[in-house]
C-alpha cells in the first residue's frame, strides 16, 4: 500500500501552498489531527497569522480534528480578543500596568473556552470563527461566513452571522456516520474503502 504519508510537510508535489497543517504549527496551543490540510494563496505561514489574540496568559486552544480542510483566509478570534462587556467600560486598563494594574482584582475577562473542530470539517475561504465555538464532525462552513454559535455535526452553514442552510444527511444516517467515525479507522482501512467513502451510501 502507498498511503500518503501524515508527517509530510507539503504532500502535493511541486505545490507549496498545501500543507498537513499539524506540520507546520509551532504555538503549542493549536492542536491539529492527521491530514487536516490548510490551502493559502501566499503561504502556508499564514495560518497561525490568522489565529488572533491567542494568548498564553489566557489559556485557550484552538484544537482541529483530523481530515479537516481549511481554505485560504480563514480566521479563528480566540478569547483573548474579548472585554469586559457588563462593566461600566470595556477599556482594559490592567494590561498597561503600573497604576492600573490592580483593575482586574477578583474579575476576570470573559471567556468562552476552547475553540474546537470536529473531524472531516470543510471550512470555505475567508470564513471567521469567534471564541468557544464548537463545529461538529462532517461539517462544511461557507466561505465568508461568520460563526458565532456551535454547529452541529454535518450541518451546512452560512453568512453573518452564519445560519443552518441545511442538513448533508438525514437524522438517521447522521447518527450512522457519526457512530461510524471512518476518520478513526486505521489508515489501512480507510484506503481499502476510499472509493466508498466517495460514494453516498455508506461504505459497512
Amino acid at each position: 500500500m502507498q498511503i500518503p504519508d501524515k508527517d509530510e510537510k507539503f504532500p502535493l508535489n511541486g505545490y507549496d501552498r498545501l500543507c498537513f497543517l499539524k506540520n507546520i504549527i509551532k504555538n503549542p496551543n493549536i492542536e491539529v489531527g492527521d491530514y487536516t490540510y490548510y490551502d493559502d494563496f501566499e503561504n502556508v505561514e499564514n495560518f497561525e497569522k490568522n489565529v488572533k489574540y491567542l494568548f498564553d496568559f489566557i489559556g485557550d486552544k484552538l484544537i482541529i480534528g483530523k481530515f479537516c480542510m481549511i481554505a485560504s483566509d480563514v480566521t479563528f478570534i480566540m478569547n483573548g480578543a474579548n472585554h469586559l462587556s457588563e462593566a461600566i467600560t470595556s477599556y482594559p486598563f490592567a494590561i498597561f500596568g503600573k497604576d492600573w494594574s490592580n483593575a482586574m482584582d477578583g474579575k476576570n475577562y470573559p471567556t468562552k473556552g476552547n475553540t474546537v473542530v470536529g473531524n472531516d470539517v470543510w471550512i470555505g475561504y475567508g470564513a471567521t470563527i469567534m471564541p468557544g465555538v464548537k463545529i461538529g464532525d462532517g461539517a462544511i462552513i461557507a466561505t465568508k461566513s461568520v460563526v458565532t454559535k456551535d454547529v452541529e455535526p454535518y450541518s451546512i452553514v452560512g453568512g453573518n452571522p452564519a445560519k443552518l442552510i441545511r442538513k448533508r444527511f438525514s437524522e438517521e444516517k447522521i447518527e450512522q456516520l457519526l457512530e461510524m467515525s471512518w476518520w478513526d479507522w486505521s489508515l489501512e482501512k480507510i484506503t481499502e474503502n476510499v472509493q466508498k467513502l466517495t460514494n453516498k451510501k455508506l461504505p459497512i
